[in-house]
């Protein structure tokens, strides 16, 4: 039972997977850091308030509590969102496309093959009954 065990956690499959996890947590957290450090100050800087969470349609009570329907979160979590799409699809997608292209052998074209040695003899053999 344990070495059945071992045999599939030592398979290529789930030794990939386990790698593709870490890294992919390290990637988000490199792509989260860079939403929140970067690209939101910037859009601060642009449009006046980096933090979007506090916009809300309806009124907000003494407290700051928005008392109708609060967009400014989902607002912050779409431009999260659009920001690591455009991060995975240049830093992983783009290159990984590249690689693949240069690694790609180029096609070969089939080159029509002339009759086969029985069809040059059939040939041969019906030009001699004439």
């Amino acid at each position: 039972m344990l070495e059945g065990f071992k045999n599939f956690l030592m398979r290529g499959n789930i030794v990939d997977l386990a790698v593709a996890v870490i890294i992919g947590a390290a990637f988000g957290a490199v792509i989260e850091s860079l939403t929140k450090d970067i690209i939101t100050p910037l859009i601060g800087l642009i449009g006046g308030q980096p933090d979007f969470s506090a916009i809300c349609i309806g009124t907000i009570n003494a407290k700051g509590v928005c008392g109708g329907i609060g967009i400014g979160n989902f607002l912050n979590a779409l431009i999260s969102f659009v920001i690591k799409a455009a991060a995975v699809y240049f830093v992983v997608v783009l290159p990984m496309n590249a690689v693949m292209a240069r690694m790609k052998k180029p096609e070969v074209l089939a080159v029509p093959t002339g009759p086969t040695q029985e069809e040059l003899l059939v040939q041969i053999r019906d030009l001699l009954k004439k």
